[in-house]
């Protein structure tokens, strides 16, 4: 190809790619005043549909003028999305967390759409059947988004458990269990979910022994939650119900649409069971349950549970090191 025509080429792809950013910076400032249940940010019409609509537009306008690679129709799309988030994240819209992921959704999809984009550009002849094949894709959420709450939305249950084997006795394992002193920065292992913005656990207090004592599980950024005990086996098993203090977590903590305790996902129980061993070890169980609800579960579940379970294999980590050093200390 001529370098005159490459040049062209990629002015064509350029201006595509402006169309497709475009599309979706306008969609997203428009969901802002969006009147459902509910930000409509976390529409599956949003997550789902702005971004094969941001791949289709660039590979279809730049195909209507000259016939494109495959790699175009594949990877081309992945420049207004990843545009887009950073952008979002520039305006303060939306913060590390959610971007990271909404990326591997939204990426697919924009190639979903790219294809589609090319394959209706080279395929279809007549000027009206592009122009409504393009009008069926750019206004497809706003086609989907009035009924899918009614459709989609449910509320999901889920239960995480971590487990760890501690080399220390099981009084040992009960004294940091029932309370966590406060954890200092280099006791928590190197963690993927407090890198993308979930914060850090910091500390749990204990009101009284046995049922009814309250436990304070505060977190970095002003997180809290309350945790009611509701069932005290000592050296054997401690469950608590769990209610976040929404009211005082800054909006700079976590992203609203991650927020526990918000209209998309909440924990609401914990427990801590202690399995002995053949070998004298103490298996130490931590699970939890969490709400999630949205319109689209079978994915959102994917990231509530892999962050429940990192952050569960962080504090597991923390009660082995300190049992076993407790334990090596008194010669147990």
């Amino acid at each position: 190809m001529p370098d005159s025509s490459r040049v062209g080429n990629l002015k064509l792809l350029l201006y595509g790619a402006a169309a497709g950013l475009l599309y979706g910076a306008s969609a997203r400032l428009a969901l802002r005043f969006y009147p459902g249940n509910g930000s409509g940010v976390m529409l599956a019409a949003f997550v789902f549909l702005i971004p094969l609509g941001m791949g289709f537009i660039p590979v279809f306008m730049a195909e209507l003028k000259q016939a494109q690679r495959v790699w175009v129709w594949l990877f081309f799309p992945w420049i207004p999305v990843v545009a887009g988030c950073a952008a979002a994240m520039l305006a303060m819209l939306e913060g590390l967390i959610c971007v990271v992921m909404f990326l591997p959704v939204a990426l697919i999809l924009s190639t979903v759409g790219g294809v589609l984009g090319g394959a209706t550009g080279r395929v279809l002849r007549s000027r009206r059947s592009r122009s409504i094949s393009l009008a069926c894709i750019v206004f497809l959420p706003a086609l989907v988004a009035p009924w899918e709450q009614k459709a989609f939305n449910h509320q999901d249950i889920r239960i995480v458990e971590n487990v760890i084997n501690i080399h220390a006795p099981a009084d040992v394992v009960w004294r940091n269990i029932e309370r966590v002193p406060a954890i200092r920065p280099q006791e928590l292992p190197s963690s993927w979910s407090h890198t993308i913005g979930f914060p850090n656990p910091v500390e749990a207090t204990l009101s009284h022994e046995g049922v009814g004592g309250v436990r304070n599980a505060s977190f970095t950024g002003d997180v809290l939650f309350i945790e009611t005990v509701d069932v005290w086996e000592p050296q054997r098993r401690l469950a608590f119900s769990i209610r976040a203090q929404t009211d005082r977590i800054p909006e700079t903590t976590l992203d609203e649409h991650v927020r526990v305790g918000g209209p998309y996902f909440d924990v609401l129980r914990g427990e801590y069971r202690l399995e002995p061993l053949a070998d004298g070890t103490i298996r130490l169980h931590l699970s939890s349950q969490h709400r999630v609800s949205t319109d689209f579960n079978w994915y959102a579940r994917l990231w509530t549970d892999a962050i429940m379970a990192d952050l569960q294999k962080r504090i597991l980590v923390v009660i082995k090191q300190r049992c076993e050093n407790a334990a090596l200390l008194s010669g147990k």
